[in-house]
């Protein structure tokens, strides 16, 4: 019998390492390293500034000055709360007590015990969340009320708590179902659930937070459609998200693929850049349609996905792991919080290898957008007003960005379309 658990726990392992090679191998030919050539004389240097006046750079840096020791406290918090419960016999208590109260039975403490670990793990950061919405308050960048803002905590850990739950529940299934190959079958259900995920998510998760409309008829609706055809990529609708009740920032972006696949602009984008600018993001959004951008993400979540389920199924083989939180096999629910644990430390390491890709395929799509619409001027416009409005830093400290830069900053893109023009003799 032991022969066999050392058997499996190998097979797991190796089964991690080769759908981790595939992931790499996805993100190391996925991934535009080249997405312009180098012009005559050379790249075009950053402008730390990006071509925003002093009061405006000042603003920025100071805001994100006020927000990144919050956004560090609540990620080290957060994984502290995660690491006690995790790595302790308290989370394993704290699951059985909840499951005693619908009689103890391992798909009640999972059903409730989920739940009650997500809600302690948002409670330990709620503050730092409070001091941060109370910086975008003074910073004229959040508009919601208290009200608005606790309601939206509420449906983002009632969306969270659901979510984890069924796939807590059908993990812990698996397990007891096929103790030996659990790991097989869980690995091809994440599979799985990566993919539905991003095609279910605009139409399921989105509207749980915001309102959308149709924009209405007119020349801004044609142009945005017209583009989208000229993209050979036509969208199912154009839709206005009432982002005003929300915040100031200026965004837009395509959801989906198939027959969910839309363009949504925020309203206050409607409200504050001229048509030429929301056609130079929406080519930029589109860009990510035109290079299935959403099918490489989705392909390269769902090996990863994968690999990390497998790596799961050998670190739970492992027998002084499982008596270290007191939960007697991988079929315990007493072992939900390490599970839980080991998720957040993986998507902390794999922080900078995504946000690298993301970095590279926003870049690409830049390059897209400039292609697309044939003007620079509105695109470096456009970046600068985002920058400003946004209060984005235009040139952040590099180990943040290398950390937690899921675009190019605006400087960079500023340069590269200046490269652009140079390149095609507009400059």
């Amino acid at each position: 019998m032991e022969g066999a658990a050392r058997d499996g726990a190998r097979a797991a392992l190796g089964t991690a390492l080769v759908l981790g090679l595939a992931a790499l191998l996805v993100v190391a030919f996925g991934t535009p390293w080249d997405v312009l050539p180098v012009p005559s004389g050379g790249r075009t240097p950053p402008d730390p500034t990006a071509g925003l006046d002093a009061d405006q750079v000042a603003r920025a840096e100071a805001f994100a000055g006020a927000l990144r020791p919050a956004s560090l406290v609540s990620l080290v918090l957060g994984l502290a709360v995660s690491a006690l419960l995790g790595l302790t016999r308290l989370g394993g208590r704290l699951v059985r007590a909840a499951g005693s109260v619908v009689g103890g039975r391992w798909s009640g403490q999972v059903l409730l015990g989920v739940p009650a670990l997500i809600l302690v793990g948002r409670l330990a950061t709620l503050p730092v969340s409070a001091y941060a919405e109370t910086v975008r308050h003074r910073y004229g960048l959040s508009t919601r009320s208290w009200g608005l803002w606790l309601r939206d905590v509420a449906v983002s850990v009632a969306i969270s708590a659901v979510l984890t739950t069924l796939v807590v529940l059908a993990f812990l299934w698996l397990v007891r179902r096929a103790p030996r190959t659990w790991w097989i079958w869980s690995g091809l259900a994440a599979v799985g659930m990566v993919l539905v995920g991003s095609f279910l998510y605009p139409v399921v998760i989105e509207p749980a937070f915001n309102r959308f409309e149709p924009l209405p008829a007119g020349e801004l609706r044609s142009d945005l459609l017209a583009l989208a055809e000229q993209n050979g990529t036509p969208v199912q609708d154009v839709l206005v998200s009432d982002a005003s009740r929300r915040t100031t920032a200026l965004n837009a972006y395509v959801s989906g693929f198939g027959s969910t696949r839309r363009v949504v602009v925020y309203d206050t984008v409607l409200d504050r850049l001229p048509d030429a600018e929301i056609e130079a993001i929406v080519a930029h959004e589109l860009g990510h349609v035109a290079n299935r951008d959403v099918l490489t993400g989705t392909l390269m979540g769902a090996l990863g996905a994968g690999a990390a389920t497998s790596l799961g199924g050998w670190l739970l083989s492992w027998a002084p792991l499982l008596r270290r939180v007191g939960a007697e096999s991988p079929a315990d629910p007493r072992v939900v919080p390490l599970l839980l644990f080991l998720v957040a430390v993986g998507g902390l390491l794999g922080a900078p290898v995504q946000n690298g890709v993301s970095r590279q395929i926003e870049a690409r799509a830049d390059v897209h957008a400039l292609d697309l619409t044939r003007d620079p001027e509105a695109f470096i416009e456009m970046q600068r007003r985002l920058a400003s409005t946004n209060l984005g830093d235009p040139d952040p400290p590099a180990a943040w960005q290398w950390y937690f830069g899921s675009h190019p900053t605006t400087a960079q893109r500023i340069a590269m379309a200046q490269d652009w023009q140079r390149l095609e003799g507009q400059q």
